[in-house]
């Protein structure tokens, strides 16, 4: 029997200095995903470089505080969990539109972020009611689905770019770097022991830098001309423009990201062996929303739970969320010294690969862990569950034109692998398993998890 006066592993409060250590290792594994957006929009929309690096500064500044709030918890707010916020990528296609209409611009978006961010603190409560609706065939379904399709990310980011026409794309030395971190990891994760080998990802990354560092291929381009201390204010574009259309098509935006963050919600529930009640699930959701308020209001995009920093979880085996909240401070400190920001985006991306292929395997993993607790024997049908969803959500990673000729309105819905699997899931369990009671879902979900555990 459990002390009842010990600590859970997510309460537990570290030392400064290893707090400090493995909230950078969360840093450097999210960081690429977190700046990607801003550059993509100001990119797409010619604002000079000295805008595009206030787009990155409010970035980060927005992460941290959202960061701390997810993590940390304050009132409603937070579902308390080892979660990194970052901003979402469903959101670039719709921005991308609004951001090029000359009618709309920056400010437009803004104003739909704004919009979005107040209906998700609204609708957080509702969404959060579908959880009944998330067995486990459905949630380690929707897990698998996480973790293949985070692969891609991992498997680009190990050739060296996001984009397969890219000229040194899958150039022999990115991946052998890539392979080289992928190595140091493997051997930490065997031979080490305590501290170090909660570190082995960063213990990687930093391996992958020298060697990097040594052939040349690291560029500190810019850093001269970034500033030591910048400050992020509200509105600092302009008042934003509220469209009801754009408001609208980034409520949509929203829908899809709270789907999206209830399964990595259930992921980390898992992964830390915290059950994350409706409550819980509710607070989590609602701080999506509030992180999205806070980013229009500070001149960034709609936020949502990081789910690359799920799988650092499960690779390190740290479920404190004192450790992200800790991510959550430097990410705040990047956006006020622009200096130290720049010094992390200089690390190559293909360094990130063969961590990246690591930490998403394990969410797979996760997934694939409840499934081992799913009745295939009485519920014949739950195959079918899992592998028509899996299906689904691999549309969008394997044909990315299977639905060019959808409404461009759907487009939010359509390219997401892991909201189609959800959907699939969802329906598919109600078609052949019906819905249970509460009572009846809480002691299959206990007899899962026992069976998880024991596995």
């Amino acid at each position: 029997m459990s002390d009842p006066n010990s600590v859970h592993p997510v309460d537990e409060k570290l030392p400064l200095g290893k707090l400090i250590i493995l909230g950078l290792q969360h840093v450097l594994v999210m960081y690429a995903g977190a700046v990607a957006v801003p550059l993509i929009l100001g990119g797409a929309m010619k604002m000079p470089k000295d805008q595009i690096a206030v787009l990155i500064n409010a970035d980060m500044f927005a992460c941290g505080i959202a960061t701390l709030v997810q993590a940390i918890g304050f009132w409603k707010f937070g579902i308390r969990l080892p979660v990194m916020m970052g901003v979402t990528f469903a959101s670039v296609g719709p921005m991308l539109a609004m951001g090029t209409n000359p009618d709309l611009g920056l400010l437009g978006i803004y104003g739909a972020v704004i919009g979005a961010g107040i209906f998700g603190i609204f609708a957080a409560p509702l969404i959060s009611r579908m959880l009944p609706l998330f067995p486990a065939v459905v949630t380690g379904t929707i897990i698998t689905v996480i973790g293949i399709s985070l692969m891609r990310v991992g498997i680009n980011w190990a050739a060296g770019s996001p984009n397969p026409n890219a000229p040194n794309y899958g150039d022999p030395l990115h991946l052998g770097v890539a392979l080289l971190v992928l190595v140091v990891i493997l051997g930490i994760v065997r031979y080490a022991k305590g501290f170090f080998a909660n570190i082995a990802v960063l213990i990687g990354i930093v391996a992958g830098f020298l060697v990097s560092l040594a052939f040349g291929k690291v560029s500190f381009a810019g850093l001269d001309e970034a500033k030591w201390l910048d400050f992020v204010y509200p509105f600092q574009f302009g008042m934003p423009i509220f469209d009801p259309i754009a408001i609208l098509t980034m409520c949509l935006v929203m829908i899809v990201v709270m789907i999206e963050s209830t399964g990595m919600f259930l992921a980390l529930g898992e992964i830390t062996e915290r059950k994350v009640t409706r409550e819980d699930l509710t607070r989590g959701l609602r701080t999506d929303g509030l992180g999205t308020l806070i980013g229009g209001i500070f001149n960034t995009f709609p936020y949502t739970s990081f789910s690359q920093n799920v799988g650092l979880v499960g690779v390190t085996g740290i479920r404190s969320r004192w450790v992200c909240a800790a991510g959550g401070v430097i990410l705040l400190l990047f956006g006020l010294f622009p200096k130290m920001a720049h010094v992390v985006a200089s690390v190559p991306q293909f360094v990130l690969g063969g961590a990246g292929i690591v930490m998403f395997g394990m969410v797979a993993a996760t997934g694939i862990k409840i499934l081992t607790s799913v009745d295939f024997v009485k519920q014949k049908a739950n195959p079918y569950v899992i592998a028509i969803s899996i299906g689904f959500g691999m549309i969008p990673l394997v044909a990315d034109k299977f639905f060019q000729f959808m409404p461009a309105a759907l487009s939010p819905l359509l390219h997401s692998g892991i909201l189609l699997a959800s959907i699939s899931a969802v329906a598919l369990n109600l078609y052949f398993n019906g819905i249970k009671a509460p009572e009846e879902a809480a002691r299959e979900a206990a007899a899962g998890a026992a069976h998880a555990e024991a596995g």
